[in-house]
């Protein structure tokens, strides 16, 4: 199963009842963290969720609402004695920013990893999930990011038998696991059906709708995007600005065939997004508006 929480929903700066932009992923006990605006490390606190687990962050873009928040963060996470190093994933410059916020959170007591995506990269492995980096269309280079939690098949007696697997190796590439056994490497196809359907979360904010949007959100359980304006008369103040209205957001969710789609990143000047969600739903239903500590867990189909 998947854990995702919206630990913030603002863009551009925070207001008094929305922290700026970050989600959280956890699975199996381990937790990805999407952007970390300012407040991003409250947020948490507030959700009731922790930072021990955060195995890897993600970054969007450098806007200051997106990032601000990291120099605070990485200090709590040292602070509480973590010692384990710490992935981080985002465009091209990202250890260049991040080691400037870090002046001012020196002598971390952990190191940090750093994944620049670049235009070939592909997929990113981390403990439970597969992180599929996307790029989108911002004022300046801006990445989405799919999820993907992959399910195995079943085990199957008789594709163990007839692949003539010792007995005493089915437990262990039932977990998937690769062993060598008197000279003889046997993989966990060997003994497992076709996979199966898995669980995928899309996490998109400042952007124009793109078809890369469409293409990598396409039948994910739960897409997660940018919704800057509710109004239609906003129209041009998104395309100048690289953001989105919230019809425009439900238009990629109908196209990508998403079960459900959360807006966020909305603007200060939008008090109450539920109050513009009719235009979202008119064009998909399970349109809803995120909030600060939304939370869902997705559990696989059986």
């Amino acid at each position: 199963m998947m854990n995702i929480t919206l630990l913030g929903t603002g863009g551009t700066m925070p207001l008094k009842n929305r922290w700026l932009s970050s989600c959280l992923i956890a699975c199996n006990g381990h937790s990805i963290l999407t952007d970390c605006g300012e407040g991003t490390q409250i947020a948490l606190r507030w959700a009731g969720q922790k930072s021990k687990p955060i195995d890897v962050m993600c970054f969007t873009h450098f806007h200051a609402d997106h990032i601000s928040g990291l120099p605070g963060f990485l200090l709590t996470m040292s602070n509480e004695g973590r010692t384990e190093p710490l992935t981080m994933v985002g465009p091209v410059g990202l250890e260049k920013y991040v080691r400037a916020l870090c002046l001012i959170a020196p002598n971390l007591t952990f190191d940090i990893r750093f994944i620049e995506v670049k235009e070939d990269d592909k997929e990113i492995v981390t403990e439970n999930i597969v992180i599929y980096p996307f790029r989108v269309r911002h004022s300046i280079p801006c990445l989405g990011y799919r999820f993907e939690l992959h399910r195995a098949g079943k085990f199957d007696k008789e594709k163990a038998i007839a692949n003539q697997v010792p007995l005493k190796l089915w437990a262990v590439l039932q977990k998937e696991q690769t062993v060598e056994h008197e000279g003889i490497i046997y993989t966990p196809d060997m003994v497992l059906g076709e996979a199966r359907k898995g669980l995928k979360v899309t996490y998109t904010t400042d952007t124009r709708p793109t078809p890369g949007i469409i293409n990598n959100a396409c039948g994910s359980d739960l897409l997660i995007c940018e919704g800057m304006f509710a109004e239609e008369d906003k129209l041009s103040r998104a395309v100048e600005t690289g953001h989105m209205l919230f019809r425009e957001a439900a238009q990629i969710a109908k196209e990508a065939a998403v079960r459900r789609l959360w807006l966020t990143h909305y603007s200060p000047s939008l008090d109450k997004p539920e109050e513009g969600l009719s235009a979202a739903a008119a064009i998909f239903p399970a349109a809803e508006c995120g909030f600060d500590g939304k939370n869902i867990e997705l559990r696989f189909e059986e």
